[in-house]
C-alpha cells in the first residue's frame, strides 16, 4: 500500500507516469521537463502562462528549476519496481501454451516462466538475467562463454577463459555490475551537463522570445507613430495647400485690380484723343481759311497742354505697367519651403519620431598626419604627394589619419560622408586616448575605435582588429553615420536609393568620441555639409 501511495506522489500530472527529469515551477508543482515544456509551448502567444495543476498565472514564460532530489527518488523507485509490461518473450519449456517468461538463463540459453524458474538450477554457472531475446552479445565471441567481467585496460567485456588463457590475463578486472555502476556515474554527469545546457538553452530561448516580443511591441509603436505622422502630414499639407492657393489668389486679385485700373484710365484717355482727332480732322476739312485759323488759335493752347500732359501720362502709364509685373513665384516658393520645414518639424516632434540633423563636422589639422592633406574648408582628407612639415603635437597621428575638431560626449549625432571608389578608406569613431603611432593606432585596429572600411570592391566593419565583411558590399560611396552615445550604438548607413542599414556596433562608451578618418593610396574622404 505504501508503495502505491509513493507511486502516486512520483507521477507527473501531465503524462501520468513516473517523473523523467523533473523540474519545478515557482508555484511549487513538479512536472517532467519535456511535459511542461510542451504545455508552455502551446501557451505561447496567449499573453499568459499557467500551471497545469494549480492554474497559477505567469506574465512571462516561467523559468524551470531542476529538482535533483526528486529525480533521484524517482529513479530509485523506478529501478526497484518489477517490469510489468509484456516483453513478448515466452517460456522456452512451456511448449503447449505460451506462458510469459520471467528470467533468461545465459548458460541454458533459455527463458523461464515463474514455474520453471522455481525448479531451475541455483548453481553459479546458471546466470539468470532480465529477459532478452538476443543472447549472442551476452557471450564471448571467441570462447562462447558468458561474459562475466569487464576489462578496464581494454574497455571490453570478457569471459572466464579470456582471463585465464586469453589476451586479458593479468589485466585489471571488475564485475559487470561494478563496471556498470561506474559508467552510470559518468553517464549521470554527462546527463547533468546536458540538462544544465538544456536549462541554459531554455533561458536563451526565453530571452529571445522576450526580445522578439519587445521588437514586435516596438515595431507596433513605431508603425502607429509613423501612421499618425502621415495623417498629420496630410492634414497640415492640405491646410498649407489652402494657404498657398490663397496667397496665389491674393496676388492674382491685386495684380488684376492694378491692371483694371490702368485699363480704365487708358480707355478714358483714348476717348479724349478720339474726340480731339475728330475736331482736328473737322478743321482740316474746312475751306474757309479764316475759320480754320480762328478755330486753331482758340484750341491750340489746349492741344499743346494736352500733348505735354499726355507725354507725362504716357511715361507714368509705362512705369505703372512695368511695376505691375507678374505673380511673385519666389514669394510662393519661399513660403512653401518655410512652411514645409515647420510642418515636418512640428509633426515629427508631435509623434515622437527622431529625425537626426546632419552635424557640420570639420577636420582637425592638429591631429592630421604629415602624409595626409586637408582641404582649406576642412572638409576633405586625402594622401599628400609630399611629406608635410606640420609641428609635432601629442594629438597628431604619425600616419594616414585625422580626427574631427569636436568631441561627442553625450546625445545623438549624425553625419554624412563621401569616399572615393579607389584606394583604402576607413570612417568611424575613436577615443582621443587611442595610440597615435604604430599598427594599433589605425582606426578599427584597437579596442578604442570602431570603423567601416572600404577597400576596392570589398567593405568591412572592424573593431579590435576583427573584420566582418559586409555582404552585399555597398553599391555607392555615400554613407551616413549615426551615434547614440547613451544607448551605446554606432550605426552605418549606405545613402543610396533606397537607404540601406549596413551594420550597428553596440558598446558601452567610456570616453568622449571623435569622428575618425583614415586614407591610403589614392583614396579620399569628403565630409558632407
Amino acid at each position: 500500500m505504501a508503495s502505491e501511495d509513493l507511486s502516486e506522489e512520483l507521477n507527473c500530472s501531465i503524462c501520468l507516469n513516473i517523473y523523467t527529469h523533473p523540474v519545478m515551477l515557482s508555484c511549487g508543482h513538479n512536472f517532467c521537463c519535456v511535459c511542461i515544456g510542451n504545455v508552455l509551448d502551446t501557451q505561447e502567444g496567449a499573453g499568459v502562462y499557467t500551471c497545469p495543476e494549480c492554474r497559477a498565472e505567469f506574465g512571462e514564460r516561467p523559468i524551470l528549476q531542476r529538482n535533483l532530489k526528486l529525480r533521484n527518488i524517482a529513479e530509485c523507485y523506478r529501478s526497484a519496481q518489477p517490469e510489468k509490461e509484456d516483453s513478448g518473450i515466452f517460456c522456452t519449456y512451456c511448449v503447449h501454451t505460451p506462458v510469459p517468461a520471467a528470467k533468461t538463463c545465459l548458460l541454458c540459453e533459455a527463458s523461464l516462466c515463474d514455474v520453471h524458474l522455481s525448479v531451475h538450477s541455483k548453481s553459479a554457472e546458471h546466470v539468470l538475467m532480465d529477459l532478452t531475446s538476443s543472447l549472442e552479445n551476452r557471450k564471448c565471441s571467441v570462447h562462447k562463454e558468458t561474459l562475466k567481467y569487464y576489462c578496464s585496460q581494454d574497455a571490453t567485456c570478457v569471459c572466464v577463459t579470456c582471463i585465464a588463457f586469453g589476451d586479458h590475463k593479468g589485466h585489471q578486472l571488475c564485475t559487470l555490475n561494478e563496471a556498470s555502476e561506474k559508467e552510470k556515474k559518468k553517464i549521470r554527469k554527462v546527463l547533468d551537463k546536458i540538462i544544465l545546457k538544456q536549462g541554459e538553452m531554455d533561458e536563451k530561448l526565453q530571452s529571445l522570445q522576450k526580445r522578439k516580443s519587445e521588437v514586435q511591441d516596438k515595431a507596433a509603436g513605431v508603425t502607429e507613430r509613423v501612421s499618425a505622422f502621415f495623417r498629420d502630414i496630410r492634414k497640415q499639407l492640405e491646410s498649407l495647400e489652402n494657404r498657398i492657393q490663397s496667397e496665389i489668389s491674393r496676388q492674382e486679385e491685386q495684380i488684376s485690380l492694378q491692371v483694371s485700373d490702368l485699363i480704365q484710365r487708358l480707355e478714358i484717355k483714348k476717348e479724349d484723343l478720339t474726340r480731339k482727332v475728330g475736331h482736328i480732322e473737322e478743321l482740316c476739312n474746312m475751306t474757309d481759311p479764316l475759320t480754320v485759323l480762328q478755330g486753331w488759335q482758340a484750341d491750340s493752347a489746349d492741344f499743346n497742354d494736352t500733348e505735354d500732359e499726355d507725354d507725362m501720362d504716357t511715361d507714368r502709364d509705362n512705369d505703372t505697367s512695368s511695376t505691375v509685373g507678374d505673380l511673385d513665384e519666389v514669394l510662393v516658393s519661399l513660403t512653401l519651403q518655410r512652411e514645409l520645414n515647420d510642418v515636418i518639424a512640428d509633426v515629427t516632434i508631435k509623434n515622437g519620431l527622431h529625425v537626426p540633423e546632419v552635424s557640420d563636422l570639420l577636420l582637425d589639422v592638429n591631429t592630421a598626419a604629415n602624409d595626409v592633406s586637408v582641404s582649406e574648408d576642412l572638409k576633405t582628407i586625402s594622401m599628400s604627394d609630399e611629406k608635410l612639415n606640420r609641428p609635432q603635437r601629442s594629438e597628431r597621428f604619425l600616419n594616414y589619419q585625422a580626427f574631427n575638431k569636436r568631441t561627442f560626449m553625450s546625445g545623438r549625432h549624425y553625419w554624412e560622408l563621401e569616399t572615393s571608389d579607389t584606394g583604402l578608406s576607413r570612417i568611424g569613431v575613436s577615443y582621443p586616448s587611442t595610440e597615435k603611432e604604430g599598427r594599433n593606432s589605425i582606426i578599427g585596429d584597437n579596442n578604442k575605435s570602431w570603423c567601416l572600411c572600404m577597400y576596392e570592391k570589398d567593405s568591412y566593419v572592424i573593431h579590435e582588429s576583427k573584420p566582418y565583411q559586409l555582404l552585399p558590399a555597398p553599391s555607392c560611396h555615400r554613407f551616413g553615420i549615426y551615434l547614440d552615445y547613451e544607448a551605446g550604438r554606432l550605426s552605418f548607413y549606405e545613402l543610396c536609393d533606397p537607404v540601406r542599414h549596413l551594420y550597428t556596433f553596440t558598446a558601452t562608451f567610456t570616453e568622449p568620441l571623435h569622428a575618425g578618418f583614415m586614407v591610403w593610396g589614392d583614396s579620399w574622404i569628403r565630409i558632407s555639409s
